[in-house]
């Protein structure tokens, strides 16, 4: 029985030196994993961010192209206005010329 006893007690021991030596090593593999796992979080922030830039630029761009357009539109606005008007007085005397019979 005493026999019986020790090889328990044996057994027990070695299962805890086997548990012991898992935690150990579980141990000294979360400072790489939390490592990694930081890595990764850092990583997909710089992703973000980069991404988010990009966006930004891309709508200053866009904001920046719409305003040189809509002036360009005005300043052409502007010389068909001044065409227009330096040809008005032209124009009323020619379609008065026409309706009351001058050419």
């Amino acid at each position: 029985m005493n026999e019986n006893r020790i090889q328990q007690v044996l057994e027990i021991e070695k299962q805890a030196q086997e548990i012991h030596e898992v935690a150990i090593r579980d141990a000294q593999q979360l400072p790489i994993l939390a490592e990694q796992e930081s890595q990764a979080v850092i990583e997909k922030a710089r992703a973000g961010a980069q991404e988010e830039a990009r966006q930004l630029i891309a709508n200053a761009q866009a904001k920046e192209e719409t305003a040189r357009i809509l002036l360009e539109a005005e300043r052409k606005n502007g010389q068909t206005e001044a065409l227009a008007m330096s040809n008005f007085d032209r124009a009323v005397n020619y379609i008065l010329d026409r309706v009351i019979g001058k050419e």
